[in-house]
């Protein structure tokens, strides 16, 4: 199913121009990434466009890869126009959920496609969770569901070493965003594969656990 659809295409063309606008133009990446401070001043729109922003190549490649992988399962078993509902209303709630957590931070920043691209990593799981992965350096595949909820571990890890310019907040928001929209969309996953719902949301359990106990 990882094929390229023109839908697909358009996402990972527009998140590459922009973020290699924001690689050469260091006030266009300070005027559109997420910003607490600006945020609250009224600057919304910040909200979307740093979903397409990237703190370098490689965190660009990674996102996009990701998202390369993921899609076209998304886009089969719903639609393109459904994959865009997915896509962004990931990226606002990884900014929204943000926006919660960091709320008293008014110098946080972030940036990064990496909500959205969540969301629909979540959304292809929770529709295929037979699906299997393979990488270089790991000799057979590994299940799809594994890497989904790795990922998001590691995302706590991210959250408290804060040692970059990545949403790893969003991370989480953008897979709550992904697994509501995909029930909403195709209500019978909850009948169909209840245990991937379940194993899915222990990692967002375990955030919430975390920033209720002070621990991020």
């Amino acid at each position: 199913m990882n094929h390229l659809e023109l839908v697909t295409i358009i996402v990972i063309v527009a998140n590459a121009l922009v973020s290699i606008k924001g690689f050469n133009d260091f006030s266009f990446f300070e005027r559109y990434k997420f910003n607490i401070g600006a945020i609250k001043r009224g600057e919304q729109v910040r909200m979307i466009t740093s979903g397409f922003l990237h703190a370098d190549l490689g965190h660009l490649i990674v996102n996009m890869f990701t998202l390369y992988f993921f899609a076209s399962v998304v886009i089969n078993y719903l639609s393109d126009t459904k994959f865009l509902i997915v896509y962004f209303v990931s990226l606002l709630a990884g900014n929204l959920l943000s926006l919660f957590i960091h709320k008293d931070e008014y110098h946080y920043s972030a940036v990064g496609a990496s909500g959205a691209v969540t969301g629909v990593l979540y959304a292809a799981i929770l529709l295929y969770p037979e699906m299997h992965i393979g990488f270089l350096f790991i000799p057979l595949p590994i299940p799809a569901y594994v890497f989904g909820i790795l990922y998001l571990l590691y995302s706590i890890y991210g959250m408290k070493r804060r040692n970059d310019n990545i949403g790893h907040t969003a991370h989480f928001g953008g897979a709550i965003g992904g697994l509501l929209v995909t029930i909403l969309f195709y209500p019978e996953v909850v009948i169909e594969h209840p245990l991937m719902v379940i194993l899915l949301a222990i990692p967002i359990i375990i955030l919430f656990i975390l920033e209720k106990a002070g621990k991020l």
